[in-house]
């Protein structure tokens, strides 16, 4: 799914949090969005996944560039997700059924993330039984249960083991390069920025600095702000 904006302004009781002129991410795109805390990451995020308005500008989706989200092609994965208080089974299952999936076409696309993911041995235990790394992957399958067209990661690796992030790594790659998949993940580890994707944005103060090829933003960058970011110079 293409996203294009234009004067993408958000502010938060008069203070400008968001200011993005122009930015064009391509469908197929896989977009890590890096920058200090306060850069509008977030908030970027959220106005994509229409979980708020922006305060002027326009956030355009897909070919037809419509400013309707497309909320049934599209979905979030957070760095703290919730589930739902039930099965492993059942959580990846819920959009597949709400979508009016047949039983037999549900039970064989939870047991293909299942596998994919390393929950096969999961399937029946309850959500809050779950590690941390076990509940971020039982989100992603269920963000993938109906193959989305846009998928939105907020941090999705912070807070889980090396393992499980290469699981998690992986899946992203390969939904990208199968299915198409636009993602578009906020990350503060550069290393897995490097790893994983293939464009870069990086903000600050809530604007684009520099948006590209992530092996040239993050190895040659061309504006000197993003060069002081990846060499590790603090911002505050």
């Amino acid at each position: 799914m293409k996203l294009y904006m234009e004067n993408l302004i958000k502010e938060f009781e008069g203070r400008r949090v968001l200011d993005i002129r122009e930015l064009l991410i391509e469908s197929g795109a896989l977009c890590g969005i890096i920058g200090p805390n306060g850069a509008g990451k977030s908030t970027l995020l959220n106005l994509i996944a229409g979980l708020m308005k922006p305060t002027d500008g326009s956030l355009l989706y897909g070919e037809e560039e419509t400013a309707v989200a497309p909320f049934r092609e599209m979905t979030m994965v957070f760095q703290a997700p919730y589930l739902i208080r039930t099965t492993v089974d059942k959580n990846i299952a819920y959009p597949l059924k709400l979508r009016g999936w047949g039983n037999a076409q549900i039970e064989e696309r939870v047991g293909e993330l299942a596998e994919e993911l390393g929950l096969t041995d999961f399937r029946k235990q309850k959500s809050w039984k779950l590690s941390g790394g076990e509940t971020q992957k039982v989100a992603l399958a269920r963000a993938l249960s109906f193959r989305p067209k846009l998928l939105l990661l907020d941090e999705p690796t912070a807070n889980v083991d090396p393992a499980t992030t290469a699981e998690i790594e992986r899946m992203l790659r390969k939904i990208n390069e199968k299915e198409g998949t636009t993602v578009i993940l906020i990350t503060h580890n550069l290393v897995q920025a490097k790893r994983v994707c293939r464009e870069v944005l990086f903000m600050n103060q809530g604007k684009v600095v520099e948006f590209g090829a992530a092996e040239r933003v993050l190895r040659d960058p061309e504006q000197e702000l993003t060069k002081r970011f990846v060499d590790g110079e603090l911002f505050t």
